[in-house]
């Protein structure tokens, strides 16, 4: 006899138990980054958080941040974002925040421009899965606080459409083109899965990805940066954690 089961029917109970994580730390907020520097960004963003512990399933950090419960995960693209939002969404957090960097798909925008995606375009093969249709949308309150408290740094910060895409490496000339004349801001990777996953377990969502690589005019990660965009990548990917913890001291 054969007896299937879907991971999407675990419950709460369960999951706790398998991340031995006590009911009463869930955290408040769960903040994903998407990034090949695993081991450079983890140690950065845990340097922020005290009573830091991994939990049971392998790189999912628990901390704390003031009175605030925080967890925080590298995941990089959809496959492995679409497992912390859900875990933490199952367990009731109360918000999410993807950060990263991306891809500008306008001509207006500078390395270290933050990009808060009012809408994901869903082309990264997950969000489907969780309902949503050809795009879906972050919280517009949380977006606003984000942005607010991004500008108060002396940031620059768009909000706007963003196509979220499966892979860094497929994407061509002729996508890139499209994007752009579709008045789409910033490809990147996650935000799509992050929204819709978060929507499912109806848990606001919002993004903020950094500005890297400058599509309009050809130059990719591989190309050296302008003179200071190092500097105001640095800043604005430092601004964008610090900001997150922020947002969480406000639920």
């Amino acid at each position: 006899m054969v007896n299937f089961r879907s991971i999407m029917e675990i419950e709460a109970d369960e999951w706790l138990a398998a991340l031995a994580l006590p009911a009463d730390d869930v955290p408040d907020v769960v903040i994903v980054e998407g990034s090949w520097w695993r081991a450079q960004r983890t140690a950065w963003r845990l340097g922020y958080l005290r009573d830091v512990r991994e939990l049971k399933f392998p790189d999912i950090f628990w901390g704390r941040w003031g009175d605030r419960k925080v967890a925080f995960c590298m995941a990089y693209g959809a496959p492995r974002t679409v497992e912390i939002i859900h875990l933490f969404g199952a367990l009731g957090s109360k918000l999410a925040v993807q950060i990263g960097t991306c891809g500008g798909l306008q001509a207006h925008l500078n390395p270290g421009d933050i990009i808060l995606p009012d809408v994901a375009i869903c082309r990264e093969g997950v969000a489907h899965m969780y309902g949503a249709p050809d795009a879906v949308l972050g919280d517009s309150v949380w977006l606003g606080k984000a942005q607010h408290l991004l500008e108060a740094r002396g940031l620059t910060a768009y909000r706007g459409p963003n196509v979220t895409w499966s892979s860094l490496f497929t994407e061509t000339a002729q996508m890139v083109a499209a994007w752009h004349q579709a008045g789409y801001l910033s490809v990147e990777m996650e935000t799509a899965t992050t929204y819709a996953v978060a929507r499912y377990f109806e848990m606001p969502a919002v993004s903020m990805v950094v500005v890297w690589d400058d599509l309009t005019r050809g130059r990719r990660f591989l190309d050296p940066l302008p003179p200071g965009g190092q500097e105001a990548l640095d800043r604005s990917n430092q601004a964008v954690f610090e900001v997150a913890l922020e947002l969480a001291a406000q639920l």
